[in-house]
């Protein structure tokens, strides 16, 4: 019986073995995927300011109080030429030759101004951003949804990274 036990023992640790051996490809695998991940570029909207503060009364200063961030959380430049940022009606900034510097965020402003390394302006005339609720979306050149940011009314819509964002806010200027 004893002899049947070390066969049987050696076959268990021959399957665990083997089942380690399976596992570890896997994971060795997915670390290479994540390896990869990790040192592709990962840019995100940061934040929002949707209601410029003070009255809504359509001024470029008004207006160039609305903002979205977006950030580049990775140590290196990244591209955003042809990249967009849109509102839920389909309002649409298209990034232009702007490379964004590694650990940097850029704000990009509904109103008119002069572009520089940290600002980049929409030349609008109109508010992008509805105060009540609205959509921020983030695409790459090939237009693959990079992120978004949600606030208001549609609770329930979440962001790329699964989180629901519950930065309800009072006013509106629609």
């Amino acid at each position: 019986m004893s002899a049947f036990m070390s066969v049987a023992a050696r076959r268990t640790a021959a399957a665990a073995l083997a089942a380690g051996a399976l596992v570890g490809t896997f994971a060795a695998s997915a670390s290479a995927d994540a390896g990869g991940r990790l040192h592709r570029d990962r840019v995100e909207i940061s934040g929002a300011q949707y209601d410029s503060p003070g009255w809504d009364n359509g001024t470029n200063r008004s207006l160039n109080k609305e903002w979205v961030d977006v950030t580049n959380t990775s140590r290196h430049a990244v591209n955003l030429d042809g990249w967009t940022l849109s509102a839920r009606d389909g309002r649409t900034y298209t990034f232009h030759h702007y490379r964004l510097a590694g650990r940097a965020t850029v704000r990009v402003h509904s109103g008119v101004g002069r572009d520089s390394g940290r600002d980049v302006y929409q030349d609008r005339r109109r508010y992008v951003w509805d105060n009540r609720s609205d959509t921020a979306t983030l695409r790459d050149d090939r237009n693959r949804r990079v992120d978004t940011l949600s606030w208001g009314g549609h609770r329930d819509d979440r962001d790329d990274r699964g989180h629901r964002d519950d930065r309800g806010h009072h006013g509106g200027h629609r």
